[in-house]
């Protein structure tokens, strides 16, 4: 059975309801100061919390756009850096293609003729201007003196020649020759088609000096015009002939004794030096018991064969190598020659 409460007695108890919330209030308010300061920063702590994380989260979001200008920055300089040492290689290295290589072939071809026609020029000038050298004076007296000497005694010593025998002669000096010189090609085609630099610098010295040799040998056999031993009246006379491959200076004994001496310098070993000297002696030799020439234009020639090598030698070789390059520079003096680009 339901009871029916009365509407004085609920009205009061909400009244006594009212009494005590209002005397909680006023305890609450008779608190000490610093209690009620301890209650704020309490309650004030988690509400910052909350604030620095909201700007936290909103700064990041304002620093986020910048990242892409990063990553748009990064490849460029990447890109940059690769293109540049792409150039550096292919200037120092051309490209493996065929377009790269055949026109580094025909820029190569005119430099090394205008290489060479320089050091030829060079080589020429010291040649020439050598002889009147201060340190060169005593080789000058040696060479005059002895070509002088042999002059004086060159038709006493062909009268005690031998006429027989001659081809044999001729036939031992062209086999003596050919055989330096096939030596030295082989020796340039070794050098020119391997990495052998010595081999290699070998072969083009041999060549230098042998332009030399002839640049200077061409001009002393138009101006001499000397007759060979069976020519003439069999004296010898100079200023005879207006043409070459006449007697002074020989010009097998120049040749020869240019190559053996460069062939010796390059490799000084006692059966090198054996062997490319003995050829060049078995030459001269055999070329003046032939009666192909007088004992002068032999000596001459050997002469000179052996000064002009000597200096091309000493100046265009490499002192790393194991050769005579670094010896030998009390008597030769190095020509003072600009660097080939």
């Amino acid at each position: 059975m339901h009871i029916r409460k009365n509407p004085i007695v609920a009205f009061a108890s909400k009244c006594g309801a009212l009494l005590e919330v209002r005397g909680a209030l006023k305890r609450l308010m008779t608190l000490k100061k610093p209690t009620l300061r301890l209650t704020m920063v309490a309650l004030a702590v988690p509400v910052f919390a909350v604030v620095a994380n909201s700007q936290e989260s909103s700064s990041i979001t304002s620093v986020l756009p910048s990242t892409p200008a990063i990553q748009r920055t990064a490849p460029e300089l990447t890109f940059r850096v690769g293109a540049f040492r792409l150039q550096t290689m292919d200037a120092d290295n051309p490209a493996p293609d065929g377009s790269s290589t055949t026109s580094a072939g025909t820029d190569q071809k005119p430099g090394l003729v205008k290489r060479s026609l320089k050091r030829i020029a060079q080589d020429q000038k010291h040649l020439y201007r050598g002889p009147f050298e201060a340190h060169n004076l005593k080789w000058d007296a040696v060479i005059l003196v002895g070509t002088g000497a042999f002059l004086a005694a060159d038709r006493h010593i062909e009268s005690n020649i031998p006429h027989s025998h001659f081809i044999a002669y001729q036939d031992t000096s062209d086999i003596a020759i050919g055989g330096l010189a096939a030596s030295l090609a082989g020796v340039y085609l070794y050098g020119a088609n391997s990495e052998h630099s010595h081999a290699r610098e070998t072969g083009e010295l041999e060549l230098e000096t042998l332009v030399n040799t002839f640049l200077v040998y061409t001009p002393m056999q138009l101006i001499a015009g000397r007759q060979r031993p069976d020519e003439g009246n069999n004296h010898g006379d100079f200023l005879k002939h207006h043409a070459l491959n006449t007697s002074f200076p020989g010009g097998h004994a120049m040749f020869t004794w240019a190559m053996a001496s460069v062939l010796a310098d390059e490799y000084p070993k006692p059966w090198a030096r054996a062997l490319s000297y003995g050829a060049a002696f078995t030459v001269t030799f055999a070329r003046f018991m032939a009666r192909d020439h007088w004992s002068s234009d032999m000596f001459a020639g050997t002469a000179l064969g052996l000064a002009i090598a000597e200096r091309t030698f000493h100046a265009r070789c490499n002192p790393e190598f194991e050769s005579q390059c670094k010896h030998h520079q009390w008597w030769w003096k190095p020509m003072k020659i600009e660097s080939q680009q």
